[in-house]
């Protein structure tokens, strides 16, 4: 049964463990407090999807400094860990493709669970937790699809007007082209042509 809830401590796990560089040792999830922890679940070894996930992982995140892992692969062999995570498919002892974003603090702050036949996208998984790494730090929340560098908004309703009216003066810019017009120099194109229609 599942004890893995959004908002609350992640489910504490102890397992035997290989490291970059074939050194094994016993490490629990408590090793890893104050530290942002994404920890994924696959199904099988040796299997179509899930090397290319750990291939997409290990790309994206070579190429960023900041998140360099310590990507141990953690042995669950009595599928107490993801038992306890809810990703457990008991008739077929293996797990679902489960991803789960744990805070410095140990506490759950995103889960995702698909089913086998579709991998996970590690850019997503990045945008979740520099989102939340944001959010920590500014106390701000960031609105859906937010990149970092984009903006967020103030968890306030006066404040959250800020944000909708930039988006608003956004959107009327992009309807009407620019100087407030339908395209340059007050036509409906470009120079006084009308543009062609496409279907």
């Amino acid at each position: 049964m599942s004890t893995a809830f959004i908002q609350r401590p992640a489910p504490a796990f102890k397992a035997m463990t290989v490291f970059a560089g074939g050194e094994f040792k016993e490490i629990s999830l408590s090793d890893y407090i104050g530290q942002w922890v994404v920890l994924l679940f696959y199904p099988m070894d040796f299997t179509f999807v899930c090397p290319t996930e750990i291939i997409q992982f290990n790309d994206a995140l070579s190429r960023r400094p900041r998140f360099r892992p310590r990507a141990p692969l953690v042995a669950d062999r009595s599928h107490a860990i993801s038992r306890s995570y809810g990703v457990l498919l008991e008739e077929e002892g293996i797990a679902l493709r489960g991803l789960f974003i744990i805070d410095p603090k140990g506490v759950l702050r995103q889960i995702t669970v698909n089913d086998l036949a579709v991998g996970r996208n590690v850019e997503e998984t990045i945008r979740l937790l520099q989102a939340f790494q944001f959010t920590d730090e500014n106390g701000e929340v960031c609105p859906a699809g937010w990149m970092q560098g984009d903006k967020a908004m103030k968890p306030e309703p006066k404040a959250s007007l800020e944000y909708f009216s930039a988006k608003a003066d956004d959107a009327n810019g992009h309807a009407n082209g620019t100087n407030g017009t339908n395209g340059t120099n007050g036509t409906n194109g470009t120079n006084g042509t009308k543009r062609q229609r496409v279907d």
